[in-house]
């Protein structure tokens, strides 16, 4: 018998690693959806996950309404055979179902039908083992977020349902006591300092970092569509570096400490349009790390369009930091509108501070309306630290270039001073244009521009000004 030729011993042994190296679950049955999205800037279209015609509904696999019977590990059950299954729907039918995590994984999407409630658990203990997860731009090992995925390929969250998590736990750890600001402190000099994140482990003793409501970790193809979401531990919604995600028609209301509504990190093509923001914070906070950890994952949130939205509360429509030290660009917003009763802080309002470095340029926000700011319509600050100010020391000075922001086509009916920008005195921000802007009152000032470049005002137009002096920012 002749022997193989060296050619077909090759071709051999890659079939069989190739056999070796293949999932585990059936090839994906999962279509794509390419959106096509208008910006100023190039854009991809956006591809999010259309799922195959497969439903694991969780009763099947051992769930029990009522808010009594604890349902996780019939969660997670169906969550396994669905993406081993190659995809479907995991459904949470009508009625209160009491969980603790949820891990999503590949090609999996949970929907909640209409009347169906997840009443996610307030015992810190239904959220460990400690996963991979960050804490406002620091990467370490935290309580699970309720809903969370990472590294996950074709995951979403879709339908009428509500995620209502109980919040006595984590409203008593709103409150920062002397053990949680410990904690921050050491989280901030291991993170300065070049400890590895696997050795960054604060789901212990009393360091209290509340986890967030969702968080989707370095995941591709996310969609998020229709749901309602009722109180959150800490950010409600976190798309940390992933690509490819949209969120619509989300219904979004939470009023604790840091309740913002959408937090992108570090994340690049994200669609956001036709949600509603009733926020203890701000509705949209574009972030991208913080000092160390940002500068290491350099990882820019960018191409982010945010359409035909209302904010019922919030402080911002659209913050970007401070946490930006991966830098933010190509930003759209545009089509906008605040109810009759919101005064947020401002409608954008960019924040830094010479521990951060990264950038912020591209911005543009257009045709948004509001009743009144109590802040201004919009705002720059280099100078923004909170607590950290006196907490920790500075490793390492960066400072953030800031440029190419575009408002116009904005009506507020009254204000504070409506223009505040406070720029860095070695790197002023540069290139910023305020165009077709009405508004009905300014108490304060004008305008109050602070090492700053090229700024252009076109077409503005106040209806009452009483000249007051311009309001400080209290948490400089």
């Amino acid at each position: 018998m002749p022997r193989p030729k060296a050619t077909t011993l090759i071709l051999l042994a890659a079939v069989l690693l190739t056999a070796a190296a293949a999932p585990t679950h059936a090839r994906s049955g999962v279509r794509y959806e390419a959106i096509s999205v208008k910006a100023p800037f190039p854009m991809p279209p956006i591809k999010v996950p259309v799922f195959p015609e497969r439903d694991f509904v969780i009763t099947d696999f051992g769930a029990k309404p009522g808010g009594e019977f604890k349902n996780t590990e019939a969660i997670r059950r169906a969550v396994e055979a669905c993406s081993r299954a190659g995809g479907g729907r995991v459904v949470v039918p009508e009625g209160v179902w009491l969980t603790g995590a949820i891990h999503l994984k590949n090609d999996v999407n949970l929907h909640l039908a209409k009347g169906a409630v997840l009443s996610f658990s307030d015992d810190p203990a239904d959220y460990l083992p400690a996963v991979r997860s960050s804490w406002e731009g620091w990467e370490c090992f935290n309580y699970s977020p309720l809903v969370y995925a990472f590294e996950a390929e074709n995951v979403a969250l879709t339908g009428e349902g509500t995620l209502a998590p109980r919040m006595g736990t984590w409203t008593k750890w709103f409150e920062r006591p002397p053990a949680h600001m410990e904690a921050l402190k050491r989280l901030y000099t291991w993170g300065s300092t070049g400890v590895p994140v696997q050795q960054r482990q604060m789901a212990e003793g009393e360091n209290h970092l509340r986890p967030q409501l969702i968080q989707f970790n370095r995941s591709r193809h996310v969609l998020i569509e229709d749901i309602k979401i009722r109180n959150s531990p800490f950010w409600t919604i976190h798309l940390l570096l992933c690509d490819n995600v949209v969120v619509r028609r989300a219904d979004i209301s939470a009023h604790g400490h840091n309740n913002d509504g959408i937090d992108p990190e570090g994340t690049r093509n994200l669609l956001v349009e036709d949600c509603r923001f009733d926020q203890g914070d701000d509705a949209i906070a574009i972030k991208s790390g913080t000092n160390h950890d940002g500068w290491r994952l350099h990882s820019p949130s960018e191409n982010i369009v945010i359409r035909n939205s209302t904010v019922v509360r919030g402080h911002q429509l659209v913050a970007v930091g401070s946490e930006l030290s991966g830098g933010v660009r190509n930003v759209y917003v545009h089509g906008c509108r605040f109810d009759a009763e919101a005064e947020p802080f401002n409608l954008l309002y960019i924040k830094t501070n010479r521990r951060r470095g990264g950038f912020v340029e591209n911005i543009t926000m257009e045709n948004v309306e509001a009743t009144g700011t109590r802040m201004g319509v919009f705002g720059i600050e280099t100078d923004v630290l909170y607590q950290w100010r006196t907490l920790v020391p500075t490793y390492e000075e960066r400072l953030t270039g800031i440029r190419g922001i575009t408002v116009r086509n904005v009506k507020v009916g009254k204000t504070a001073t409506p223009f505040r920008i406070l720029g860095d005195r070695d790197k002023p921000v540069r290139d910023v244009v305020l165009d077709n802007i009405d508004i009905g009152t300014v108490r304060g000032q004008k305008r109050r521009y602070e090492n700053a470049k090229n700024v252009r005002e076109t077409n503005v137009r106040i209806g009452k000004f009483i000249e007051e002096p311009d309001q400080e920012n209290r948490n400089r």
